[in-house]
């Protein structure tokens, strides 16, 4: 499995513990670095930008994974169709982006249908940064990835894990109003 954007390795770790033979690649050396910490030599790491070709032959992977990683492209047709060409055929694409709705709730002024760049104020471990990320309608989204030829066979927008502790919740989702609560569109595509 080659998994695209591993920043520094978690999900990469949880798939290796539980037997994939992993691959890694992550457009940040900072991140790199964090994930040769993590996962040691035995899982090869590449610093490499999704918007350039990929440095494996066509083929290679029966998985490609990607967390959170698309929406901070601009274009998603070429690096779609690079992961296309580098997974054998059946193989799958699966995915996670930030949901394109929640903009239009935070943002309401905002035009849903334009594709467009926005930038968000966070603060990690008691510092500020900001991300700037891309916006895309659902159906730029989803015509992106039949124009790479992928078969859509599923999609979720999953409420959060039982499991989260309430401190991290937005107050509505952690006073039991699970109705409220969209953040990611996952997503699992299959390779003709």
């Amino acid at each position: 499995m080659l998994d695209a954007g591993c920043g520094a390795g978690p999900l990469t770790a949880l798939l290796r513990d539980r037997g994939a033979r992993m691959t890694g690649l992550d457009g940040s050396p900072a991140m790199i670095d964090l994930a040769r910490k993590r996962l040691g030599d035995d899982v090869p790491l590449h610093v490499h930008d999704l918007a350039q070709p990929l440095p494996f032959a066509a083929d290679s992977f029966d998985d490609v994974v990607s967390s959170l990683v698309l929406h901070y492209l601009e274009d998603w047709d070429a690096p779609l169709a690079e992961i296309r060409r580098v997974l054998r055929p059946g193989g799958r694409f699966i995915l996670a982006v930030n949901h394109p709705f929640v903009r239009t709730f935070t943002h309401p002024d905002e035009d849903y249908f334009a594709t467009r760049q926005y930038s968000d104020e966070f603060d990690f471990d008691g510092r500020p940064a900001t991300l700037t990320m891309w916006h895309r309608p659902v159906h730029a989204i989803f015509n992106a990835f039949t124009r790479a030829g992928f078969g859509i066979e599923m999609v979720d927008e999953p409420p959060p894990s039982p499991q989260t502790p309430t401190e991290l919740l937005p107050p509505r989702i952690a006073s039991g109003e699970r109705t409220a609560f969209l953040c990611f569109l996952f997503v699992v595509l299959r390779a003709p």
